[in-house]
């Protein structure tokens, strides 16, 4: 559907220092073997697959590989990489900056830099950190700094701080699940209502979010009085979720009936995805029956450009 132009939110880069560095370490996105990336065939898989744009970032395991000081290092000159990216070919390509958490000082100062100098579209956080998640009070400075610049962040998922099943890939079902974990806490511990400018975009529909939202709010209740169903479901339909890998015929219903209007954004998850698989869910997301009319260019472009409006087309 090239004639959609699509905005992808969910595309990454793979710099050629960092993939080297997780090849020298022996690290992968969680079992799943790393690809082979450059920019030219990005252009050609978004020509193929009728994508304008992609506003990419770095997946799992993201920049922080055990070291405070070698992660700020990293995501500088991962961050450095992109901005000359976007700067070669603003019409193709975005940015969302890699931040060095749980290093919370390291992570304001680079997403600073990150937003105010090199001017990225948002940031990228991990679903957690070490095993600490993205509504750990910790990480409170660095909420109230996306907040004050209204950010948009994207959240994507990473190994979860517990063994994976044998035989499976984490991004097979473990990635899902610590996408709902974090977005849940984020919910839980107040984050999303304490910081409303910031936009935070999770990855593959949210993960099992739309499926057990209405569950997560009741149980929640239960266990704390002083919540509410609606405040909890309020504060969850905040997020904005992408389709990649979620375009299906039994997923893709379930994200349209939990969303607020205007929060379903496209995305492929290129190249960890193979066009293949992107070609299928697309098919998909195309050929669903029930949009309404205007929503599925909504969800291709439209939404995306009220995030970013630089992409905006007249």
């Amino acid at each position: 559907m090239a004639s959609a132009a699509r905005v992808d939110v969910h595309e990454h880069v793979l710099p050629p220092a960092y993939r080297r560095l997780l090849v020298e370490r022996g690290l992968d996105a969680g079992g799943w073997a790393l690809p082979e990336w450059d920019k030219d065939s990005a252009i050609a898989m978004m020509d193929t697959q009728g994508i304008a744009t992609g506003v990419v970032s770095v997946s799992a395991p993201g920049v922080h590989l055990g070291d405070d000081r070698e992660a700020r290092t990293l995501a500088r000159s991962v961050n450095e990489y992109v901005a000359e990216l976007v700067k070669d070919r603003p019409d193709r390509f975005g940015q969302f900056a890699s931040i060095p958490l749980p290093d919370v000082d390291g992570s304001v100062a680079e997403a600073v830099h990150a937003l105010d100098e090199l001017r990225a579209d948002g940031v990228v956080l991990m679903s957690n950190a070490g095993g600490r998640y993205l509504g750990d009070p910790a990480f409170e400075p660095l909420w109230a700094e996306l907040n004050a610049r209204a950010a948009v962040v994207f959240v994507h998922p990473t190994e979860v701080p517990a063994p994976t099943l044998p035989g499976v890939p984490a991004p097979v079902i473990d990635f899902p699940f610590d996408t709902t974990r974090t977005a849940v806490q984020l919910t839980l511990n107040g984050v999303m209502s304490r910081y409303p400018d910031v936009k935070v975009i999770l990855s593959h529909a949210g993960g099992f979010l739309p499926y057990v939202a209405h569950r997560v709010a009741v149980a929640s209740t239960i266990v704390n009085p002083e919540l509410t169903v609606d405040g909890i479901l309020a504060d969850l339909r905040r997020f904005y979720f992408d389709t990649a890998l979620s375009g299906s015929p039994t997923a893709l219903p379930s994200l349209l009936a939990f969303a607020a209007p205007g929060h379903v954004l496209y995305g492929s998850d290129w190249p960890f995805a193979p066009v293949a698989a992107g070609a299928y869910f697309n098919g998909h997301l195309d050929g669903y029956q029930d949009w309404q009319p205007g929503q599925l260019r909504a969800v291709q472009r439209g939404n995306a450009e009220a995030l970013f409006p630089r992409l905006a087309r007249d």
